[in-house]
C-alpha cells in the first residue's frame, strides 16, 4: 500500500486491509475456533407446522455412541429470562421472539424440539436422527393469498396514531379514485431467503457459572452480548462476544436466534465448550427471511405529467408468535412532490417462523411496487419514465416539510442515463432488436435513510509510529476496517500501512449493529473524533518541547503528514510521532473518544442516501428466456471513503436486485407448511451466468450535515430500485407487464 498517500487516502480504491488473509484461510470465522474438549451440537426440527408434541422419544439417541445430552422441553436448563414470560398465567408479550424448549408447542415446520450434544460432529448428526416425535397435529395457516383477511394493523401503530407505520394521509385520502389519469396494480413479492456464504454458527463456552463466552456469527457484537446477559440473568462485562470475521449477512445477523440459545443451553449442561452450526437447509426456516408481501398502488397525474395522488398499500407477512414490521412504505411518503399520499400498511400471521430484514429492508419491497407503478403511469401519459420522475423530483422532504441535509439524485440520474444509453430506448414497448432477441431498458430509483448512531473508538498509538484502533463493530463484507482505516490516514496523516483496525469483540468499545447502512456513518465519525484529540495531544507536545521552532504551535498551524509533524509556514521544522513519543518518555499514547451524531441538526434536516438503477435486458419472445445485458447502478451517497469497496457493494446489491427480479423466490408445500426450496439446488440465487458488466458510479458530493466525514450508507440502497429497474426493461421490451416476482419465462410466454 505504499503507493497511498494520506492527503488523499479517502477515495481512492485501496485493497482491503483483510484480504490476505481472507484468501489464504488465516481468517477466523466463528466456528473455526477449537476449544479444548469442545462437543458438537445439532439442533433437530419437528416435522409439522402447528400443534404440540403428544411425546418425545430420546432413548436411542441418548445411548448412542458418544452422545452427552438430549435437551428438549421437559430437561432442558432453564433460561433465567424466559421465567417471567413462560409463565402459563401470562400472556406473552407482543414481538414475543421465539423461546426454546419452553414448552410442547409448535408454531413452524422444523420448530427446534432438541438438541443432541456429542463429542463429535457426525455422531451428534447421527444421533438426531434417532430422535423421534409424535404430535398433536392442528390445522395450519401458511397459504398468504388464502388468509390476507386476517391482516391487521400493528400493535405499536394502535398504540400511537403518529407511529411511522400507521396509517398515513397527506392531502386527501384515496383522492386518485377521482381523478382522470390514472393506474391501479397490485405487486407481490415472496418470500427470500439470505443465503450467506458462511451458515449461521456459534460455539459456546461457559468458563464460570455466570461467566459466558461466545465465538457467534453476529453483526451485532454488543447487542448479542446485551441480549445473552439478559437472558441469562449475568453482568453483561461476563459475556464476551467474538465475531472477528463474518462470512456475508444481508440481516439475518442482527437477531439473536434459537440455535445460539441451544447451544449455549448445551454448555451449561454438559460442562464444556459447544459448537452448534445450522445445515443449509435449515437456514431457510430458522434465521429468518424477508416476508411475502402484498401491494397495492394507484397513482394520478396531470397530461404534462405532474403526479396528483398516489395511495400505497401493503400486507406483509410475520409469525403467528412475533410481529415482524419493515418500513415498505417510507419512500412512497417522500421520494415525489405528489400532494396527496395515502399509505396503509398491515401485517399477516402465519405458521412460519418470523422473518428478519433483509438488505434493503421494507423499502426494496415498497420500491418495486413504487416504481413499477411510476413505469406505469409514465406508459400511460406517453412520457419517458425519467422525464416523469424529474418532474416529479422533490427539492425537499414534503413528508417531515424540511430540507434535505443533501440530495443529488438528479446528477446519479444523468450519469446512470448516459453511462446507459438512455437515448437508444423508445417509448412503444418492442421497437429494440438484436437479432431475435427483444431489448428493453428500464429505471428504478431507491432511497434510504442515512443513518448515524453512537460509538466509540479506541486508539493507541506505538512509539513506533504505528497506530492500533479498537471497536466492537463487525465487517459483514463491505470492508469496514478498511474504510476506517483509510479514514485514519486522512485524518491523522499516517500511512495506511502503520495503521491496523481491529474490530469484532465485545472487549473493545462498544458501536452499534452493521445494519441500516450507518456503519461508516457511525464508526467513521468516532474515528475522526479519536484523531482530531491525538492531534491535539501530540500539538500539545511540541508546543511545549525545548526546541523553539514548535513555540506557538497549534492543530492549524501544524501539518500532519506521513507520520510527522512540522510547521506548516517552515516545513523543515518537523517531528515524526515516534520521536514525539521518545521525547516525552511515552511508550504508547491511548484515546478512547466517543461520537454522537447532533439530535438538533437531525430534527432540522431530513436525511437520505439515493440511487438510480438503469438496466438493459434482453427477451427471447419465443422461450421467454430473460438476460440482463448491461447495468448501471449510481449512488448520491456523500463522500465515498473507498472508490474499490463502495464499487463492490453496489455491484452486490445489483446482482442481489437481479436475484430478486429473476430468479428467487421461496415455493411452499401448504400441505404440510414446508418449504419445497430449501437448499441451493432448488432456491436459485444469481451466479455469475446472470449478471452481466455491472457500471457503478458515484455522485462523491460530501454531507457535512450528517458527519464530519461526509459519508452516507451505500449497503442497502445498492438494491432497492433494481428489481423494478429490470420489470420494466422487460416490459420496454416486450409490452408485458408482469408484477410478480420473480419474472421467470413462463410468465411472459
Amino acid at each position: 500500500m505504499k503507493d497511498y498517500f494520506f492527503q488523499d487516502t479517502v477515495g481512492k480504491p485501496m485493497d482491503r486491509v483483510d484480504g490476505r488473509l481472507k484468501v489464504t484461510g488465516a481468517a477466523k470465522y466463528s466456528a473455526e475456533y477449537e476449544l479444548p474438549n469442545m462437543a458438537h451440537a445439532v439442533l433437530v426440527g419437528s416435522t409439522i407446522a402447528k400443534g404440540s408434541i403428544k411425546s418425545l422419544d430420546t432413548k436411542r439417541a441418548e445411548n448412542a455412541p458418544g452422545v452427552l445430552a438430549v435437551l428438549h422441553y421437559q430437561n432442558a436448563p432453564k433460561v433465567p429470562g424466559y421465567a417471567q414470560a413462560a409463565h402459563p398465567t401470562e400472556p406473552k408479550p407482543v414481538g414475543q421472539p421465539l423461546q426454546l424448549f419452553i414448552d410442547n408447542q409448535i408454531n413452524f415446520n422444523d420448530h427446534p424440539i432438541a438438541v443432541v450434544v456429542a463429542d463429535t460432529l457426525e455422531r451428534a448428526m447421527y444421533a438426531a436422527k434417532l430422535v423421534k416425535a409424535q404430535y398433536n397435529e392442528e390445522k395450519h395457516a401458511t397459504d398468504f393469498n388464502k388468509n390476507t383477511s386476517k391482516a391487521f394493523l400493528p400493535t405499536a401503530a394502535k398504540r400511537n396514531p403518529k407511529h411511522p407505520l400507521g396509517d398515513y394521509v397527506r392531502g386527501k385520502e384515496d383522492a386518485y379514485k377521482t381523478e382522470p389519469l390514472k393506474i391501479e396494480s397490485e405487486y407481490v413479492i415472496p418470500t427470500e431467503f439470505h443465503n450467506p456464504m458462511e451458515l449461521q454458527s456459534i460455539i459456546a463456552h461457559w468458563e464460570a457459572a455466570d461467566k459466558l463466552t461466545v465465538y457467534d456469527k453476529t453483526q451485532a457484537v454488543i447487542g448479542t452480548q446485551n441480549a445473552f446477559a439478559k437472558d441469562w440473568k449475568i453482568p453483561v462485562e461476563n459475556v464476551k462476544v467474538i465475531a472477528t470475521f463474518v462470512g456475508g449477512a444481508f440481516g439475518n445477523g442482527l437477531h439473536t436466534w434459537p440455535h445460539e440459545t441451544a447451544a449455549i443451553m448445551a454448555a451449561k449442561k454438559v460442562n464444556r465448550p459447544v459448537k452448534l452450526m445450522l445445515t443449509r437447509e435449515q437456514m431457510f426456516t430458522m434465521v429468518g427471511y424477508r416476508p411475502h408481501a402484498w401491494q397495492k398502488v394507484g397513482m394520478s397525474a396531470t397530461k404534462d405529467g405532474k403526479i396528483t395522488a398516489i395511495t400505497h398499500e401493503a400486507i406483509g407477512q410475520t409469525s403467528s408468535y412475533e410481529e415482524f414490521t419493515e418500513s415498505t412504505l417510507q419512500q412512497t411518503r417522500m421520494m415525489y412532490t405528489s400532494p396527496n399520499v395515502t399509505t396503509r400498511y398491515r401485517i399477516l400471521p402465519l405458521d412460519v417462523s418470523t422473518p428478519i430484514w433483509m438488505r434493503g429492508p421494507g423499502e426494496a419491497t415498497g420500491a418495486f411496487a413504487l416504481e413499477s407503478a411510476l413505469d406505469e403511469m409514465a406508459f400511460v401519459l406517453g412520457m419517458d419514465p425519467l422525464e416523469f420522475r424529474l418532474i416529479n423530483h422533490t427539492d425537499k422532504d414534503p413528508e417531515k416539510n424540511l430540507p434535505w441535509s443533501t440530495k443529488y439524485l438528479k446528477e446519479a440520474m444523468q450519469m446512470g442515463a448516459e453511462r446507459i444509453g438512455w437515448n437508444k430506448r423508445q417509448l412503444k414497448p418492442g421497437m429494440v432488436k438484436n437479432g431475435e432477441w427483444l431489448v428493453g431498458y428500464g429505471m428504478g430509483v431507491g432511497t434510504f435513510g442515512a443513518n448515524r448512531g453512537r460509538a466509540k473508538v479506541r486508539a493507541t498509538l506505538h512509539k513506533d509510529g504505528t497506530l492500533v484502533m479498537q471497536s466492537a463493530t463487525t465487517d459483514i463484507g463491505p470492508g469496514t476496517g478498511t474504510a476506517m482505516v483509510q479514514i485514519a490516514a486522512q485524518n491523522l496523516g499516517l500511512p495506511p500501512e502503520k495503521i491496523v483496525f481491529e474490530l469484532g469483540s465485545s472487549l473493545y468499545p462498544p458501536s452499534p449493529s452493521q445494519g441500516g447502512s450507518a456503519t461508516v456513518a457511525t464508526v467513521g465519525s468516532a474515528v475522526h473524533a479519536v484523531c482530531q484529540v491525538l492531534k491535539q495531544r501530540l500539538t500539545s507536545m511540541v508546543a511545549g518541547n525545548s526546541d523553539t521552532s514548535f513555540k506557538g504551535a497549534t492543530v492549524e498551524n501544524l501539518t500532519f503528514k506521513d507520520g510527522y509533524v512540522s510547521m506548516t509556514a517552515s516545513p523543515s521544522a518537523r517531528l515524526s510521532f515516534a520521536d514525539i513519543l521518545k521525547q516525552q518518555n511515552l511508550p504508547e499514547l491511548e484515546v478512547t473518544e466517543e461520537s454522537t451524531p447532533d439530535a438538533s441538526l437531525r430534527q432540522k434536516y431530513s436525511m437520505y442516501s439515493y440511487s438510480v438503477h438503469f438496466a438493459e435486458v434482453q427477451v427471447h419472445p419465443l422461450t421467454g428466456q430473460i438476460k440482463v445485458t448491461n447495468m448501471v447502478s449510481c449512488a448520491d451517497a456523500g463522500t465515498i471513503i473507498n472508490a474499490k469497496t463502495a464499487g463492490n457493494q453496489m455491484i452486490g446489491g445489483a446482482v442481489g436486485g437481479i436475484g430478486m427480479a429473476l430468479t428467487e423466490g421461496a415455493v411452499m408445500d401448504h400441505r404440510f407448511g414446508r418449504y419445497v426450496t430449501k437448499d441451493l439446488a432448488e432456491y436459485h440465487v444469481p451466479v455469475h451466468a446472470d449478471a452481466p458488466n455491472i457500471s457503478s458510479l458515484f455522485v462523491n458530493k460530501p454531507d457535512l450535515i450528517n458527519n464530519p466525514n461526509g459519508t452516507k450508507g451505500i449497503g442497502e440502497i445498492a438494491i432497492i430500485g433494481v428489481a423494478p429497474a429490470i420489470a420494466n426493461a422487460i416490459f420496454n421490451a416486450t409490452g408485458k407487464r408482469i408484477r410478480e416476482l420473480p419474472i421467470t419465462p413462463d410468465k411472459l410466454i
